[in-house]
């Protein structure tokens, strides 16, 4: 039997959640948020899998590099620009569009001396205070890089929601309004990520940006993917590799953590913290066992977790068991580990088996 963690990627459900993007931002292009891994989910065939959208986006340079190695020619946004003036060529050699955000890389530009012509995006900061140039001087670097014959015009503008998965819309709209004064000074604009484009249809724009939509993963608070529509990409399972009995009063785990309250029978199954099952998960948590839940009980350990099957099972050696995903919302279990979903998907390790299902 398989007796190791594996996280099934479901193709059906990435194209059905894309499709979700589009029935609420009919009007605008797609920007597919694919960093991270694609958020753990492999970014090679999720990058194949979303052969429809407009535009793929990444957060660095090396992530850019592994879409170009696996041969997909699709437009690709560099979210954070390039780090060194040197990384310029290395953009221009794999055709990808970057992002301007601060005064060094409009400098880099300016003394480029290659022969590549970039499609620039200039992010400002309407409130979200981590990446951007002030609005205010927005004109000015629209000029500079209007006079540059490496920058292809017209140039395109960028921010990005501070909170809008919260439900007080205060901060939200006043980006918006923010954003808005923007519009008529460059050529196309992206404001919207996953939370964006499901509660402010007005700041969907040229382009959006889904990222955690895209996966299942619900971008709002209190709120699971399946409550908005949306299907989980992403099951991660293993099996049960051990059943036995445990007295009253006996303890399960390390340092004694959990103690039975009654007469019962333990599955032990292969996954832990060392496969990217969070250490904090808690008692209690539910966990599947052919379809039926069970609570976790003690300590997550680095390979194994154990699950209170009750003193009568059916439940046997090899019996799959899911963690999260499909019949078990991953917001269930990050909320468990005082956690957020996307801690969780990026967080499997490399010994997880990740296999995409062409279902």
């Amino acid at each position: 039997m398989t007796a190791f963690a594996c996280a099934d990627i479901n193709r059906q459900a990435l194209q059905h959640n894309l499709s979700v993007v589009r029935q609420l931002a009919p009007r605008s292009k797609v920007m597919a948020v694919i960093k991270a891994n694609a958020y753990g989910h492999g970014i090679e065939q999720v990058a194949r899998a979303l052969d429809s959208v407009d535009a793929l986006a990444v957060a660095r340079i090396s992530e850019a590099m592994d879409v170009r190695y696996a041969g997909i020619n699709k437009p690709v946004v560099l979210l954070e620009g390039v780090m060194r003036p040197r990384e310029l060529g290395i953009a221009s050699m794999y055709n990808l569009e970057i992002v301007v955000h601060r005064e060094d890389q409009l400098a880099a530009l300016e003394q480029y001396t290659g022969v590549g012509r970039f499609i620039t995006w200039i992010k400002i900061d309407t409130g979200m205070n981590r990446l951007g140039f002030d609005p205010s001087k927005l004109p000015s670097i629209v000029a500079r890089l209007t006079a540059l014959k490496c920058v292809k015009k017209p140039l395109r503008i960028m921010s990005h929601f501070a909170s809008a998965d919260l439900a007080d819309p205060t901060m939200s709209q006043a980006q918006i309004a923010q954003f808005a004064n923007t519009k008529d000074i460059a050529g196309d604009c992206t404001f919207a990520n996953s939370a964006g484009i499901l509660n402010y249809p007005d700041s969907h724009a040229d382009w959006v940006r889904p990222g955690a939509m895209l996966y299942g993963i619900s971008p709002i608070q209190g709120k699971t993917g399946e409550d908005l529509g949306l299907k989980p990409v992403m099951t991660l399972w293993s099996r049960v590799i051990a059943v036995k009995p445990v007295k009253s009063g006996q303890t399960v785990g390390y340092a004694g953590a959990y103690t039975v309250p009654a007469d019962t029978t333990i599955g032990i199954i292969a996954v832990g913290y060392g496969d990217g099952y969070p250490w904090r998960t808690k008692s209690g948590t539910p966990v599947l066992v052919n379809g039926q839940r069970y609570p976790l009980i003690g300590r997550v350990s680095m390979d194994m977790i154990a699950v209170d099957l009750g003193p009568q099972t059916d439940v046997k050696e090899g019996d799959k068991s899911v963690l999260w995903g499909q019949g078990l919302s991953v917001e269930i279990i990050a909320d468990s580990a005082d956690s957020i979903p996307y801690e969780l998907v990026c967080g499997i390790s490399k010994r997880v088996r990740v296999a995409m299902l062409h279902q």
